[in-house]
């Protein structure tokens, strides 16, 4: 992958803020923002989650090492689950003079003789591609000896960010995956999800619902995802992008070669789930279809609205500080309002211009959207008397530091926040971290300060 096909993929003039922001539809970032996470790291997020794959990283062991396992993804396969082993070739110095090709091919071998996997995704590295690694040559032997797709990954961490390496990860599993396959069947109400990655299963809490109304879920990317799925994804009548806004390049791609539509769409909180049903039964034209939708969606309304009665009661008047990435960042937004909760700041620093439409269009005039929300969060905590931070990981030490509850809503997160029951979820978990008595307690004096304290004073009495 030279410069100029990089310049390429980067370039995305469709996009109706192309010539408004061109950092954020062409990905030009300054140095150092690799450390938010790399190309390399979107591509591997982004497929990781197909369990019947092998997911082979051809460069050091470190890069294996900072992104295997490291999200919760569900599954449903039945054989060796491949997303809890990490593979890679573990290039060393005299791989670096001697090359690694042959090192890469003995791995391929390897890994498809002893688990039998289904395709092999090769994930290239800033090591392998500044050496000079042919993995397509490699890859295409490997697929011809083995007979199962064998397919190159080009996203070295240096070319990019996360959002642009998963963007990456998706078009080369749709050039080397998409079409190869011929489905048992098809329906009328065929759709892909895209940008779907299951976290802790939170695609199984929205997909029933769509079944129930008759809608099939074809394949995925990639969440839970199966190769043979995977192939035969072409037939689709629709595609529905629920994550990244990355995913929609592909799905321009599928448009263009297969004449598949697509929509966006979000399940988080019920205003938007019940919106993302009932666009994606639009598609289809179906009066049926549409009606059978609207009783669903009623009835999953009422349960949820009584579900919510009590954490209401609790919740009301509650301020929120937001900080999370790209389209989560209004989709956890309308959750939070859909409990009661105001939303009084956002992380926009990995949102997109689409994103922030978003979010002016849903919070007050007077909320703040953080651009850079680890210097602003705390300061924004203080002003706004916030009462609650969502926030990955990182940011729990800033609630220690001001004593208020926290929730993680990272790809980390082990809540499930998704569809209709994962609204009664994230209202559940912000309760009870409300209700838990350590933010109160370190907010306040350690107990050692008020020993000393208590002698000062019996001191100057004595005195």
């Amino acid at each position: 992958m030279n410069k100029g096909t990089i310049e390429e993929l980067r370039n995305d003039t469709s996009c109706k803020h192309y010539n408004v922001s061109k950092k954020n539809c062409k990905g030009n970032e300054p140095p150092g923002l690799a450390t938010f996470g790399c190309a390399f790291e979107g591509a591997y997020f982004a497929l990781a989650p197909v369990s019947d794959a092998i997911h082979l990283v051809h460069g050091p062991m470190t890069c294996v090492g900072s992104t295997w396992e490291f999200r919760h993804v569900g599954t449903t396969y039945e054989g060796l689950d491949k997303t809890q082993m990490g593979f890679t070739t573990d290039i060393g110095e005299m791989d670096v003079i001697h090359g690694g090709e042959k090192k890469l091919a003995k791995a391929i071998d390897y890994a498809v003789d002893k688990y039998h996997p289904k395709g092999v995704f090769v994930y290239e590295t800033c090591m392998t591609a500044l050496i000079g690694d042919d993995i397509d040559a490699v890859c295409a032997a490997a697929e011809k000896h083995w007979n199962i797709p064998i397919i190159p990954v080009h996203a070295p961490g240096f070319i990019g960010t996360k959002n642009f390496g998963e963007r990456l990860g998706l078009e080369a599993a749709v050039d080397h995956l998409v079409g190869t396959q011929e489905p048992e069947y098809t329906t009328p109400y065929d759709i892909n999800l895209i940008g779907e990655h299951n976290i802790n299963g939170e695609m199984w809490l929205y997909t029933p619902i769509l079944e129930e109304i008759g809608i099939r879920i074809l394949s995925t990317f990639s969440g839970d995802g199966r190769i043979d799925k995977m192939r035969q994804a072409h037939r689709a009548r629709l595609n529905v992008v629920v994550c990244a806004k990355s995913s929609e390049a592909i799905c321009k791609l599928m448009e263009a070669k297969w004449g598949i539509p697509f929509i966006s769409a979000s399940f988080y909180g019920m205003r938007e789930a019940s919106d993302a049903i009932r666009r994606i039964c639009a598609q289809f034209n179906d009066p049926q279809l549409a009606a059978r939708a609207e009783e669903i969606i009623a009835r999953e309304e009422a349960r949820v609205a009584k579900a919510l009665e009590p954490y209401k009661i609790l919740l009301a008047g509650r301020k929120a500080v937001l900080n999370t990435g790209g389209n989560k960042s209004w989709a956890f937004a309308v959750a939070l309002q859909d409990i009661g909760i105001e939303v009084v700041g956002v992380s926009i620093r990995k949102s997109n211009e689409d994103d922030k439409a978003k979010l002016r269009s849903i919070l007050k005039a007077d909320a703040v959207l953080m651009e850079k929300p680890v210097l602003e969060q705390i300061p924004l905590i203080t002003q706004t008397n916030a009462d609650l931070l969502l926030a990955g990981g990182r940011s729990l030490y800033s609630a220690l530091k001001k004593g208020i509850p926290f929730i993680e809503v990272s790809q980390e997160k082990t809540g499930n926040y998704c569809g209709y029951t994962g609204l009664i979820n994230l209202a559940r978990d912000i309760a009870g971290s409300i209700n838990n008595p350590v933010f109160k307690l370190v907010g306040g004096e350690a107990p050692w300060e008020k020993k000393v304290s208590d002698l000062e004073q019996c001191l100057i009495k004595g005195a």
